[in-house]
């Protein structure tokens, strides 16, 4: 029997034990060597030459990601360890550094238990590391910490035994004060990242090698002789006695949990049903025989498979041949295999229980974040996945060949599905196809796999995506029904900035509140208890409130009124743009008796009206997207970097000084950072590096509102002016 058959036949045996399964994620800034640590890891289990590890970058099998020396999306792979005589089934999962693939990131956190956080040591905890630390602590994945690169430090920085340690230590602590920040309050203390348990390990993946505590009273090496292998330039020899893969694995084994003893406490966390029933008791005890239940988190195209559903089993076992019932969009489909990934290929292994990470070929129609049971069960849903950047650049797709209209239409609507970040508008009426994603780099590969796809596309320069809000107060407003039968007044305010950033952050989730459900958490938040009492929609980041009394009928329109309101907010006034930080209150309304003359035709317009008149009366204004930028520059160089932020419209909000190098931490409007990695890496001749994270929106300047507004309707085939307040009363 072949090593690969023996691993398959191991992988398909030890799926059954979840005490010996470890799901987790490797995570990190972008180029801080995630990758390069993966191919370590598959090699200390030998699905690949342990001579290749840290230059194959195995897990980057996609042609844009060798082109480009980055991960774009997330890879699994299965395979199987021994650590002190046990064999482990660990179910890896690699995932993307670059600030416009951390859509990926975040579903990866819903399919894994502990995260694996790779900090480079010459560069710190950056940006995009506390990001998607903080994107593990919210799903309750439990981190243990990685510091990569030491050699560098040693053989390029020449740091001494001191500097050393203050790398070390400035490092640890900022790690563990986003632990102690967002961590769950039962583990705080016990999820902290310490030298001397072995919850940190220190090392070089690209030069197969690494210590933690544990391994230097086992070994008796000591950073004494880490300094010696490093400047004799013999780090081979280090990689024999101390190889990275033992290291790191006996780290996962020891400090990252199984699904056994995770699900009891991730499950009430992300499920939505009573803990309590047997499907709630079945994923707490990850029982093979409860009730199935998958949590999807990705999705993706094969050409010879159709689609594949990427997921979690949190309970039960799905089978290959099975009729399978999607809770969210209420279909049903029938899987034709199930298997475990192996990196780029598919093992399929006919079952795979509760506690595995499972790919299903024929689950048609899915997409991330749904929830699947067996057909004829009931079962409530995974809570969704929140995103926690949202699309800020568009381009407009075309095909370069008429003949491939139907088909593009086709392939855009594979490309929202494989990436739920990207958002996909197909106007049926202009024809316009327009896709948004987090930035530049984003679009250009969404643009290369359409192409892939076989369809020959044209797009155009990017183009900025703004949100329209209001500054001022406004009402009670009218708004009437075509039939003049039915009246609605409003209110509109901006919304408090404590409750906006709740909304947010995700401490309020979205959508139309059942009764009283969510009151204390508005008052919470800062919301008046007689407002909190009537809230009816979470919508856009935007409240819609009920303050009326004794309206007769009301209840019976109410569906109406909330679909009104919500397409409003999906389509401002200003500039056809999304709206949103706004409290909406319905003050009073006139209703017609008769229910033919209070339908659809007649509540919709009379709704979107008010909303639309009341943010033309309360001064509009329109937010636009912002960026931190932060640079890390040599002090010569530092003049010319502030100067290149500062021409585009961008703020210093820090500066701090390491030796010769500078860092400047900026903001900077979406708008103008086009160009700006040519344009920075002149201005520094090279020597700085970059990076950039989202940031929200802020409010455009007044004295460009006019411009950009009059760009943003031209472009949309709109009259130059918005109309004024009295075109959407009445």
């Amino acid at each position: 029997m072949s090593r690969r058959s023996k691993m398959i036949e191991k992988i398909k045996d030890l799926m059954y034990q979840p005490e010996y399964i470890r799901n987790i994620g490797i995570v990190a800034h972008i180029d801080h060597g995630k990758t390069t640590l993966s191919d370590n890891l598959l090699a200390g289990a030998g699905m690949i030459s342990s001579e290749l590890a840290g230059d194959q970058r195995f897990l980057d099998f996609d042609e844009q990601e060798q082109a480009r020396g980055i991960t774009i999306d997330a890879a699994n792979v299965s395979m199987v360890h021994k650590y002190k005589d046990q064999e482990y089934l660990i179910n890896l999962i690699d995932t993307p550094g670059h600030v416009d693939f951390g859509g990926d990131v975040t579903r990866a956190m819903r399919a894994v238990d502990g995260a694996v956080v790779v900090v480079c040591a010459v560069e710190g905890i950056m940006p995009q590391t506390e990001t998607v630390l903080r994107q593990a602590l919210k799903e309750n994945v439990r981190p243990v910490l990685f510091i990569n690169k030491v050699d560098r430090l040693i053989n390029e920085l020449k740091l001494g035994d001191d500097e050393l340690q203050q790398r070390f230590v400035k490092i640890i602590a900022s790690a563990n004060k986003l632990i102690r920040n967002m961590a769950p309050e039962e583990f705080k203390e016990e999820w902290l990242a310490r030298v001397e348990d072995g919850s940190v390990a220190f090392g070089s993946a690209y030069h197969n090698w690494a210590i933690n505590v544990p391994i230097m009273q086992k070994t008796g090496i000591t950073f004494k002789d880490i300094f010696q292998y490093c400047r004799d330039d013999n780090q081979k020899e280090l990689a024999q006695k101390v190889p990275i893969h033992n290291v790191l694995l006996g780290m996962v084994v020891e400090h990252l949990p199984s699904p056994k003893v995770a699900q009891a406490y991730r499950v009430p966390n992300i499920w939505s049903g009573e803990i309590d029933t047997v499907e709630g008791q079945g994923m707490i005890s990850t029982d093979p025989d409860s009730p199935l239940a998958v949590m999807v988190t990705n999705v993706s195209i094969d050409k010879h498979a159709g689609e594949i559903a990427t997921g979690r089993v949190y309970g039960g076992t799905i089978e290959k041949g099975t009729e399978i019932f999607f809770v969210g969009s209420m279909g049903k489909a029938r899987t034709q295999q199930v298997g475990v990934y192996m990196g780029p290929e598919r093992i399929n292994t006919d079952n795979v229980p509760a506690g595995n990470i499972v790919a299903i070929t024929g689950a048609k129609n899915a997409v991330a974040g749904e929830t699947i049971t067996t057909y004829g069960t009931k079962i409530a849903p995974f809570e969704s996945i929140e995103h926690i950047s949202e699309p800020v650049v568009t381009v407009a797709v075309e095909a370069k060949n008429t003949k491939d209209l139907p088909k593009l239409i086709e392939v855009l609507r594979q490309v929202g599905k494989e990436d739920p970040t990207v958002r996909v508008e197909i106007n049926e009426e202009t024809g316009e196809h327009l896709i948004s994603g987090m930035g530049e780099l984003h679009l250009e590969i969404i643009a290369y796999r359409i192409n892939e796809k076989g369809v020959e596309i044209e797009t155009s320069e990017p183009i900025v995506v703004y949100r329209e809000t209001v500054a001022g107060k406004a009402g009670p407003v009218e708004g009437k029904s075509p039939n003049k039968h039915n009246r609605f007044y409003i209110d509109i305010e901006p919304l408090e900035d404590k409750l906006f950033q709740a909304i947010q952050a995700g401490d309020i989730k979205e959508g139309r509140v059942k009764g009283k459900e969510l009151t204390s958490t508005f008052t919470e938040y800062g919301l008046p208890k007689d407002e909190a009492k009537k809230v009816w929609d979470v919508y856009n980041r935007s409240l819609f409130i009920n303050m009326t009394r004794g309206i007769q009928y009301l209840d019976e329109i109410k569906e109406l009124l909330l679909e009104g309101f919500e397409s409003a907010m999906e389509d401002g006034p200003v500039a056809r743009e999304k709206v949103m930080g706004l409290k909406i209150s319905l003050k009073d309304a006139k209703i017609h008796e008769d229910a033919v003359h209070r339908g659809p035709a007649q509540v919709l317009p009379a709704i979107r009206k008010a909303v639309y008149g009341s943010i033309m009366l309360a001064n509009p204004t329109l937010l636009e997207p912002m960026q931190k930028v932060f640079i890390n520059v040599p002090q010569d160089y530092m003049g010319a970097a502030t100067r290149e932020i500062q021409n585009r419209r961008g703020q210093i909000v820090d500066m701090s000084q390491e030796g010769d190098m500078a860092t400047v931490e900026s903001k900077v409007p979406v708008a103008e950072m086009f160009g700006f990695a040519g344009d920075i890496r002149s201005a520094a001749e090279g020597r700085c590096l970059w990076s950039t994270e989202n940031s929200g929106f802020e409010r455009l300047p007044t004295e460009l509102q006019r411009n950009i507004i009059k760009e943003i309707r031209a472009r949309k085939g709109l009259s130059p002016e918005p109309y004024g307040p009295d075109h959407y009363i009445g």
